[in-house]
């Protein structure tokens, strides 16, 4: 196996994560606990090691468009699922009952996480224009135009349909940066903007009918987000919190708040990659925070997660793996891979999807195929500027 420079900086910025754990792995508390902390990361040294190892053979466009369109037909092979065997859900929601729970149950019917199952989709949607923007500009057949269309609104649909605050925001913005960067392009500005207009018209009906239906997106997009600031770390005044809070801002806060004085606490080094969430329980019993003891909550942000377990190193290196993404995208002035940085960047600032194996899996999965790609483009500059 021969690697260039280049190829093991990128293998290492992507394997970061797991190596700051072995580096630290005399902090844990538990042997085997510490092991099987490892053993999730893992697949950030063999994702790298095969994937950039054997970066040429890596078709980045047709990978990318197989995915969105294989995500989007299992999405609904799931809603099909979803309405046949959860009638009553699928009732409650037509009659404006309970409609909060509708995206979490949806995503929990398939076994996933609502905010890491948007985070795929937020992704898969923005790809999927793209894509409509690519086939117009090369003239495709008209199938391909609308089969393109049809999955893009599809995607969007179902990003809408987990209803998740983050995914939806970073949908809107990755549509903005798609956009930004064809009309930058040098292809037809006039039939990019007409394209856009229509898109824009579409999006829109989409989004209205959406609220219409479903009144309660008002709220937790306004007053449920930001209701009962003024308890951050006194959770346990509000009455029925696990009903009022739960998904609201002030529980966040609290979280982090208490993650940030564990951190603190336990400088340089942390509490160590397997005890991270067992002392972070711990500290709301002893800081009598009944609520956030009671339901176990996880940091919900990766650099605070990060600094608690590993200390100082902890946030440089979460910050050195998502930024090499974006250093990548941002180098290659790709619309797609940018998108993919605001996502998972602004992901882990409300969640902490290092924490999870479906999380670590994705993202470094989808940076040795960005950096694959980011090689394959510096290799074809590399041999223009030699035949120069």
């Amino acid at each position: 196996m021969k690697y260039s420079k280049k190829q093991l900086i990128l293998m290492v910025c992507i394997a970061s994560p797991v190596l700051l754990e072995l580096l630290l792995f005399w902090n844990n508390d538990s042997f085997s606990q510490g092991l099987k902390a490892i053993e999730k990361s893992t697949s950030l040294l063999i994702f790298p090691l095969f994937i950039i190892g054997n970066y040429q053979r890596i078709d980045f466009l047709e990978i990318i468009r197989t995915y969105v369109i294989a995500t989007t037909a299992i999405m609904f092979f799931y809603l099909i699922r979803f309405v046949v065997y959860f009638p009553n859900l699928i009732d409650k929601y037509l009659n404006q009952i309970d409609l909060w729970e509708m995206g979490y149950q949806f995503a929990d019917s398939i076994g996933i996480h609502a905010p890491a199952l948007n985070m795929h989709l937020a992704f898969v949607s923005v790809c999927a224009l793209y894509f409509v923007f690519d086939n117009f500009k090369k003239q495709q057949k008209t199938g391909f135009k609308i089969v393109s269309i049809v999955v893009f609104l599809s995607s969007f649909f179902f990003v809408l349909l987990v209803n998740t605050r983050m995914a939806l925001v970073n949908v809107l913005i990755g549509f903005l940066i798609v956009f930004f960067y064809e009309i930058r392009s040098k292809f037809n500005p006039k039939k990019i903007l007409l394209a856009g207009f229509g898109i824009v018209i579409l999006l829109g009906g989409i989004l209205f009918l959406f609220v219409d239906k479903n009144p309660y997106m008002k709220e937790k997009y306004s007053s449920v987000t930001f209701a009962y600031m003024d308890k951050v770390g006194k959770l346990d005044e509000i009455d029925h919190p696990e009903y009022r809070v739960y998904n609201s801002l002030v529980t966040r806060v609290s979280i982090w708040k208490s993650a940030w004085e564990l951190s603190l606490k336990n400088l340089p080094f942390g509490v160590g990659a397997s005890d991270g969430k067992p002392e972070l329980f711990k500290y709301y019993k002893y800081t009598n925070q009944q609520f956030l003891a009671k339901y176990e909550f996880p940091t919900h942000n990766q650099f605070l997660d990060f600094l608690l377990k590993f200390g100082i190193l902890g946030p440089l290196v979460v910050t050195l793996y998502i930024f090499t993404i974006g250093y990548v995208g941002y180098d290659l002035k790709n619309a797609m891979i940018l998108s993919f940085f605001l996502i998972f960047f602004t992901s882990n600032l409300t969640d902490d999807f290092l924490l999870r194996f479906d999380g670590i899996a994705f993202s470094g999965l989808w940076s040795s195929i960005f950096s694959s790609y980011w090689l394959q483009q510096k290799t074809i500059l590399d041999k223009v500027s030699e035949a120069v």
